[in-house]
């Protein structure tokens, strides 16, 4: 299980780069088109939300997995472990809960939904179900990183 999740690991990192990488050279070209040709493209605007969508949400999936995700335990540091192991339980099925039936489930129903309709971006004119389906993906990688994390 170790090697699948490190093989997910790499995938989601490598992802996430390019998405970062192609925000960077969207907005470079951004800047230069609006200041050095007076004339500013008319997609990089939409296409660098749409990349800052994908790098929050995918990259929140991935510090989910890698348990390095921002939280508050001033308070359960100083419970004893018996009622730590009960918070702990809690955060997960919560977690996991979440992840399934609004990430998951409520994801697949949006993206449906979009691809029902045939909604395109303004600008880009790609179907806004390739934007929005980031958030099931991002729901099963959760639930993957989830069901396999090892009891730290």
């Amino acid at each position: 299980m170790r090697q699948i999740r490190f093989k997910v690991n790499k995938i989601v990192e490598g992802l996430l780069v390019l998405i970062l990488g192609g925000m960077v050279l969207n907005v470079l070209w951004q800047v230069f088109t609006r200041f050095f040709t007076s004339n500013p493209s008319a997609f990089t605007n939409e296409l660098a939300r749409y990349l800052m969508i994908w790098l929050g949400i995918l990259g929140a999936a991935y510090i989910s997995g890698k348990q390095e995700h921002v939280a508050i335990d001033f308070f359960v540091k100083k419970l004893n472990n018996s009622f730590r192991n009960i918070i702990d339980r809690f955060v997960l099925f919560s977690t996991l809960s979440f992840a399934v039936f609004v990430m998951l489930i409520g994801g697949i129903h949006l993206v449906y939904i979009t691809l029902k309709l045939e909604q395109y971006s303004p600008s880009l004119q790609i179907p806004l179900a390739l934007v929005y389906s980031i958030i099931p993906l991002s729901g099963l990688l959760i639930i993957f990183y989830k069901v396999t994390q090892e009891k730290s």
